[in-house]
């Protein structure tokens, strides 16, 4: 389903190309706007959910890279097909966008910690890809969408995960590849917070159900995958969410970037009016094209910049 007046949906069946909606996208007519290809698909691992997606900007490298992460609730709801077209733009904008696809919970091997060691391993294997591909490893900034935007934070993160802890080493690996800049768009950021929130579009049991654990026994297993509790990542965010979000509110994103900036890091948020859930991974709409520029300026600002975090 694409939305719009007679013209525009007439002028989308000859281009083929969705048009911005009137009204915030739903999930199912989210989904049925078509994907784009993108120009490579690459195993980082063994199975048949170890895989990115590979978008390519045109020109010599090296280039930066973009992590890309959906989201889904964690679940098998959503896959890489929605944020394709997102992927194509970012890498329009000059990016490599690594579209990283990853077990989910309620697939075999994704409960937790299957979920996070799927996208430490598939970020890491960007070092495997730079050489082919001229990947500028000390640009690599991690985009997540959702309960991909929590993965996106907890990838910056990683590297503060203590060694000792239980499964720890698994999360963390031996070398973190580092991360420079988190974009969260419509992020579900501090899993404690969001659960109180009642978990928004995901549901109230979809924090626990992420943990395998009931909330109030599984102290250790937060401090290994909640966000907040790696403060400060260290590096400088932006988030965006809608402000007719009803999945993750806008006082959620706020109340994360209240936390982190309180931590010392560098962290700001937009609310376009008018956007929903989904328009924030919609680049051919209205609310997308209006934080568009600070997006981009967000990401040159990364792109110049002397160097990545420690590991």
């Amino acid at each position: 389903m694409i939305r719009g007046g007679a013209i525009l949906v007439a002028a989308a069946l000859v281009t083929g190309d969705p048009v911005a909606g009137q009204e915030p996208y739903t999930w199912s007519e989210f989904r049925s706007v078509e994907r784009v290809e993108p120009h490579g698909r690459i195993a980082w691992g063994e199975g048949p959910h170890a895989f990115g997606e590979l978008y390519r900007p045109g020109g010599p490298g090296p280039h930066p890279v973009v992590v890309l992460i959906h989201g889904g609730c964690w679940r098998s709801i959503a896959d890489v097909s929605y944020v394709s077209r997102l992927g194509r733009s970012l890498a329009e904008a000059g990016w490599v966008v690594w579209s990283l696809e990853f077990r989910r919970i309620d697939q075999d091997g994704g409960a937790w910690p299957g979920i996070l060691e799927d996208v430490a391993a598939g970020a890491d294997h960007l070092r495997a890809l730079a050489p082919e591909f001229d990947l500028d490893l000390e640009r690599v900034v991690a985009v997540g969408h959702s309960s991909g935007g929590h993965l996106a934070l907890w990838l910056a993160g990683r590297r503060r995960l203590p060694a000792d802890a239980p499964g720890g080493p698994r999360l963390r690996r031996d070398d973190p590849l580092p991360v420079a800049g988190v974009v969260g768009l419509a992020a579900i950021a501090d899993l404690v917070d969001f659960h109180h929130r009642g978990g928004g579009g995901c549901g109230p049991a979809s924090v626990e159900s992420l943990l395998d654990a009931p909330l109030a026994e599984a102290a250790t297993r937060l401090s290994l995958t909640s966000p907040d509790a790696l403060l400060p990542l260290g590096v400088p965010q932006l988030l965006v969410t809608g402000a007719l979000d009803e999945t993750v509110p806008a006082d959620h994103g706020a109340a994360w970037v209240d936390a982190a900036r309180a931590a010392g890091d560098d962290a700001r948020l937009l609310t376009p009016a008018g956007a929903g859930h989904f328009e924030v991974v919609a680049p051919w709409t209205d609310p997308y094209g209006s934080v568009w520029p600070e997006i981009r300026a967000f990401l040159e600002t990364l792109r110049s910049s002397p160097g990545a975090p420690p590991s």
